[in-house]
């Protein structure tokens, strides 16, 4: 299974390109992009994913304005070349390397269409690894790069032609891949069953400023025991040292009959003791459980086979009353905007509590905030 990649000096096993090093089903590949209008009233997130041992492609966009989120999708076989990140009318180009990316969904017969392209306002940043087993299975081991970015070119909704220019518009981008839970058609848990559930609280936030970014990562267990923790300030002149800004604390308002983060605060101790708190309150939000292909919906799922295809879908979902969404707003993707040190910023809040969680007094995953 040779490919036009095999002919250059970038091989890190002893196989073709086609084949990564692990047999794992769920490996991934992924690209991800998040932008907004600083004014705000909208937030979208794109995404587009190889999944070599599934032999799939897939690619969404997702636009929400806090009362409709509307999506379309495509998913293809994705073959032996994995220099063709096309897959149906999205694609995604390499324009400058670690600095300049384009994303495509050429227009069509649904409510979205784009060509935006991301530059970098920071370098490329490196994030820990992050690492979940339950019980014995290792579910998680992903490798991951951020990027804030300036955006510009065109964004389509609902026939809305907004012209994005990088002074007003701004958004993050990342790469990731490795292995990951929840992918394709649902497994056996096999002996998954005897352990107890696997509570999950995340926060991804990305905050950007107009001279740096402030990069901050939170995992916890059901417990609220840490399994990761990170936060930094990037700054856009790449002379200057990131900054560690030491051990990050959370203190998060949940809207009333969710588990949607409104507002809140996070709290960086250096050491010394020196102290930093960045605060935040969140608008629209992508709900990453809808249409886009994490998690939820059985018939969607990111490398799930749908055939040779390409086959596009577009979906439209009603976001103004995220309490009656259930399990669909798990994982959400907040535009926020931020004030740090008297600055103000904007950016994503990605947030996430899954399952039981004992500090947020979660008992199972149907509990709520009151």
């Amino acid at each position: 299974m040779l490919s036009p990649l095999d002919d250059y000096p970038v091989h890190q096993i002893a196989e073709p390109i086609r084949f990564v090093g692990t047999s794992d089903r769920n490996f991934y590949d992924r690209y991800y992009f998040q932008g907004h209008p600083r004014a705000g009233g909208l937030v979208l997130t794109a995404g587009l994913g190889a999944y070599p041992n599934r032999d799939v492609c897939d690619a969404f966009l997702a636009v929400s304005d806090g009362g409709a989120q509307r999506v379309v999708r495509a998913s293809r076989q994705l073959g032996v070349d994995r220099t063709d990140t096309r897959c149906g009318p999205f694609r995604v180009e390499v324009v400058e390397p670690l600095r300049r990316l384009r994303v495509v969904l050429e227009p069509g017969p649904y409510e979205l269409a784009c060509d935006l392209t991301w530059t970098g306002s920071i370098p490329c940043h490196w994030e820990p690894d992050q690492v979940i087993r339950h019980g014995a299975q290792l579910t998680t081991a992903t490798k991951r790069f951020a990027q804030t970015s300036r955006l510009s070119g065109t964004l389509e909704v609902a026939g809305e032609r907004f012209r994005v220019e990088p002074s007003g518009w701004w958004g993050n981008r990342d790469r990731s891949w490795g292995v990951r839970m929840g992918l394709g058609e649902p497994e056996a848990p096999g002996a998954r069953t005897a352990q107890p559930r696997l509570g999950f609280f995340w926060i991804y936030c990305i905050a950007q400023f107009e001279a740096f970014s402030l990069l901050a990562l939170v995992e916890e267990d059901r417990e609220g025991r840490r399994r990761l923790s990170h936060a930094t300030r990037v700054w856009n002149d790449p002379a200057r040292p990131v900054e560690d800004l030491g051990h990050v604390e959370h203190a998060i308002e949940l809207a009333p009959g969710t588990r949607c983060a409104r507002r809140g605060a996070l709290r960086f101790e250096r050491r010394g003791g020196a102290t930093t708190e960045l605060r935040f309150e969140t608008g629209p939000c992508c709900f990453l459980g809808l249409g886009t292909g994490y998690g939820v919906e059985p018939e969607w799922r990111h490398g799930m086979w749908q055939g040779a295809g390409p086959v596009v879908q577009e979906r439209r979902y009603d976001v103004s009353r995220p309490g009656e969404l259930g399990s669909r707003a798990g994982l959400n993707d907040n535009l926020a905007r931020f004030e740090l040190e008297g600055l103000r910023g904007s950016g994503l809040f990605e947030f996430a509590v899954l399952g039981p969680y004992a500090p947020y007094g979660f008992a199972s995953g149907k509990d709520v905030a009151r």
